[in-house]
Order: C-alpha cells, then sequence, then structure tokens
C-alpha cells in the first residue's frame, strides 16, 4: 500500500492511536492528581465520596476500552501493512500488550469485586462489622491502585517508544 491512500490512511490512524493513548493516560492522571483530592476535600463523607470516585472510574473505564479497542487496531493495521514508517516495535507490541491484559484485569475481575466490596461495607450499620468489610475492601482496592499506576507508567513508557521510534524514522534509521 502506498502513495496519497496510504499516508491518510496513516495519519487516521496514527491520530487515532494517540488520541486513545493520550484519553488512557491523561484520564488517569486528571483523575489521580486532580479528582482524587478534590473528591476528598469537597465530599461531606467517605460513602459518598467513595460512591463519587467508583463511578468515576467505572466511566474511565469504558474509556479504557475504547482507547483499547483503537490501539490493538492501530497497531495490528500498521503490523499489516508492514511499511517501515508505520510498522509497530516489538517493544510497543508488547507495552501495549501488557497494559490491555492489566486493564482486563482491572475492568474484568478486580474493579467490579472492590465495588461489590465497597457497597457492601457502606451499607453495614455496625462499626466491627464495617471496620472488617473495609479491610476486605481495602485488600482488593491496594492492587487495583497500584495496577492503575503501572498501567500509567507503561502509558507513558509507550509514549516514548513511539516517540522515539519516529525520531529515529525522521533521521533516515529504519
Amino acid at each position: 500500500m502506498e502513495g496519497r491512500a496510504f499516508l491518510w490512511t496513516s495519519r487516521i490512524c496514527l491520530t487515532l492511536e494517540w488520541l486513545a493513548l493520550g484519553l488512557w493516560v491523561g484520564g488517569l492522571v486528571i483523575l489521580v492528581a486532580a479528582v482524587i483530592p478534590a473528591v476528598f476535600n469537597t465530599f461531606g463523607g467517605q460513602d459518598s465520596g467513595g460512591f463519587f470516585l467508583t463511578r468515576a472510574f467505572e466511566g474511565f473505564n469504558r474509556v479504557v476500552l475504547g482507547a483499547m479497542a483503537v490501539l490493538v487496531a492501530g497497531l495490528g493495521w500498521r503490523y499489516w501493512v508492514r511499511h517501515p514508517v508505520a510498522r509497530p516495535t516489538v517493544a510497543e507490541m508488547v507495552v501495549l500488550g501488557t497494559m490491555v491484559l492489566i486493564a482486563g484485569i482491572i475492568i474484568g475481575v478486580l474493579h467490579p469485586q472492590a465495588a461489590a466490596l465497597q457497597a457492601s461495607a457502606f451499607a453495614i450499620k455496625d462499626e466491627a462489622a464495617r471496620k472488617a468489610a473495609f479491610a476486605a475492601f481495602f485488600k482488593i482496592h491496594m492492587p487495583v491502585r497500584a495496577l492503575y499506576m503501572v498501567n500509567l507508567c507503561l502509558g507513558i513508557v509507550l509514549m516514548g517508544i513511539r516517540v522515539n521510534h519516529t525520531l529515529r524514522l525522521g533521521k533516515g534509521q529504519a
């Protein structure tokens, strides 16, 4: 695939991929740096703030699902055309694959468990039982937080890989 059609298709594909990656990484930065502190400094109690953040992360997870679809489809297309300018690197494929795997674990397994534990903890009125329920919630919640941070770091690494690949190609080093 050469010529104008390839260039336009490549521009569209790469633009959508960068947009998806920017939403994924930028969305998580905004949630961690702005939304979480604002919620806990504004909302009246742990219950309302916790429910709000759960809903915010559920919305973010939907964005991540869309971003994953765009990134995987774009990477697949670039791999399929096998053009030196568009071809993804092995490092890019490994990092994106790891990000998708981590996001799948968070979205498909850990977040639903954490949300259910959180809801049950908030519903309990007995203080001792509530404390035990929160302990169970935080046992799941802490790994989820860590995995979000790992994915944030991997997203930044993926951006660096993509920039480095583009700059090397700009110097004529395929």
